[in-house]
């Protein structure tokens, strides 16, 4: 045990009994800092219930390391309560319902509140008809999809997840220069006999956000996954606020971009599509379509064969032989769920600046940021 000095930065400065300095990244206690996100989100007028569900989505991109898509959203988050453009009260409206189907409008309502009352509405009719769908229009942005995916998971349940921003264009289409929809993430939660597979990934080559983050730290990234404007792929995020502006790649990447687009194609279509409202409408605000769909494996194969089938394959892969430099094969999910347990229990490493970000906003509600835990 020693004492740390400092606020919240990326460091923290140690000085132990024998008064030896050493620096080692700072912690915080979930807990901690769901109270915290929760706090901000009530002094912005947004409802309790609401906010708990904000804050708990929020943090649990953290937890499961989805840097990006955790509390790093947070001030953007405040910034859409304070101008209107995220609703603060209410209730999506039902459009459409039959047994095993509906459809709602969200209203711009949060996407974390929206969301989970989707799956709460669709977890006991899959338990019931095996098969359960919802599609939702205009709602606010749903944060990380892996966020959502365990608890599905852990009733025997899978989950299949996508969404899409009728209002941002960022990803150009397959052997185009012009950007024609946003990254469109998939999330899909596959229960086993074991540990689940938890996929959380997108149809571009990388999301709206990563590339934000390394302009804004003056990085690049590893790989040409951009393109100019006059169509040359590029590494550096600035192509996106050059002038003309550039494009993020579909998944794959030169040479391979029209399997992602492809891919890309069938999110538009169940999401925007399906809900009958997306960019054909011209949207000019933060927003999703979302699809959202749970299936009982009871009601076909059985949920035993199920198991051991997504089983035997996840341990075939894990186990099957590797290349020069790379230990072991991973399944989707493993590391982030190795990170959810270890950071619950140890505290959660906040990537830098993410506190510094929101210490104007704990400023300006008389808040205190919270401090890091010392092990």
């Amino acid at each position: 045990m020693g004492r740390a000095l400092g606020g919240p930065a990326s460091i923290a400065v140690i000085i132990n009994h024998h008064n030896n300095i050493y620096l080692v990244e700072p912690r915080y206690e979930h807990s901690e800092l769901v109270k915290f996100a929760r706090a901000l989100l009530c002094k912005v007028r947004l409802g309790p219930t609401m906010a708990s569900d904000v804050a708990e989505i929020l943090v649990a991109g953290d937890l499961y390391g989805k840097t990006t898509h955790g509390l790093n959203l947070l001030p953007a988050y405040l910034r859409e309560i304070e101008a209107g453009k995220m609703t603060r009260t209410g209730a999506p409206k039902i459009l459409k319902q039959s047994p095993a189907t509906l459809l709602v409008d969200a209203h711009y309502l949060p996407g974390p509140f929206v969301l989970r009352r989707a799956i709460a509405w669709a977890t006991p009719r899959a338990k019931k008809h095996g098969v359960a769908m919802v599609s939702i229009r205009r709602c606010h942005h749903i944060a990380s999809l892996i966020a959502y995916l365990r608890p599905v998971t852990s009733q025997n349940l899978v989950i299949l997840l996508m969404c899409s921003d009728p209002a941002n264009r960022t990803v150009a289409a397959a052997g185009g220069v012009q950007a024609v929809c946003s990254p469109n993430p998939i999330g899909m939660g596959i229960p086993t006999t074991g540990q689940p597979i938890l996929i959380d990934t997108t149809t571009a080559s990388t999301a709206n956000a990563v590339a934000t983050r390394l302009r804004n730290e003056g990085k690049t990234f590893s790989s040409p996954i951009l393109q100019t404007a006059a169509g040359q792929p590029t590494n550096d995020p600035r192509v996106l606020v050059a002038n003309p502006p550039g494009t993020i790649l579909p998944l794959g990447g030169p040479g391979l971009a029209h399997k992602g687009f492809a891919l890309a194609i069938m999110v538009e279509a169940l999401t925007h599509a399906l809900a009958g409202n997306g960019r054909a409408d011209k949207p000019s605000r933060w927003g999703a379509s979302i699809y959202m769909q749970i299936v009982d494996p009871k009601f076909f194969g059985g949920r035993t064969a199920w198991a051991r089938e997504t089983e035997f394959f996840a341990t075939i892969c894990r186990k099957s032989k590797t290349k020069p430099g790379i230990s072991k094969v991973r399944m989707p999910g493993d590391d982030a769920q190795a990170q959810h347990k270890e950071q619950l229990k140890h505290g959660i490493k906040l990537h830098p600046g993410i506190l510094l970000a929101l210490q104007p906003w704990a400023n300006k509600y008389s808040l205190q940021i919270p401090s890091a835990s010392q092990s």
